[in-house]
C-alpha cells in the first residue's frame, strides 16, 4: 500500500475518523474477493489524485468484523465517504476510476 492509504482496524476505525480534517473514504475488502483486488490500483491512483483534499483507507472485513458489522456491510467491496466522522455517502461494487472520481467530487464540500 501506498503512503497515500492509511490501514484501518476495530482499534483504530474511529479514532481516525475524528482526527481527519478531510474527508475521508473507506474501502471495505476482503484478501478473497476478486473485485477488492481489481480495485485496489484504482484506488491508488485516486489517492495519488485527490492527496490533499481526501484521505483513503483500506479496512479488511475479514480481520475487522467489528466496523464492518456497525456499518452494515453486507457486500465488498464497499466504500464509504465519510465527513467529521459521520457517512455521508456510500458504493458497492467494482467502479471504473472515472466513476469514484465522480462520486468523490459529488460528495466533496
Amino acid at each position: 500500500m501506498s503512503g497515500n492509504i492509511i490501514t484501518l482496524a476495530d482499534d483504530n476505525f474511529a479514532a481516525e475518523l475524528q482526527k481527519a480534517e478531510l474527508p475521508v473514504i473507506v474501502d471495505f475488502w476482503a484478501s478473497w474477493c476478486g473485485p477488492c483486488q481489481m480495485l485496489a490500483p484504482v484506488l491508488e491512483e485516486l489517492a495519488a489524485d485527490y492527496s490533499g483534499r481526501v484521505l483513503v483507507g483500506k479496512l479488511n472485513v475479514d480481520e475487522n468484523r467489528r466496523t464492518a458489522e456497525e456499518f452494515r456491510v453486507l457486500s465488498i467491496p464497499t466504500l464509504i465517504m465519510f465527513r467529521n466522522g459521520r457517512e455521508v455517502a456510500r458504493i458497492s461494487g467494482f467502479r471504473p476510476k472515472e466513476e469514484l472520481a465522480r462520486f468523490i467530487d459529488q460528495h466533496l464540500e
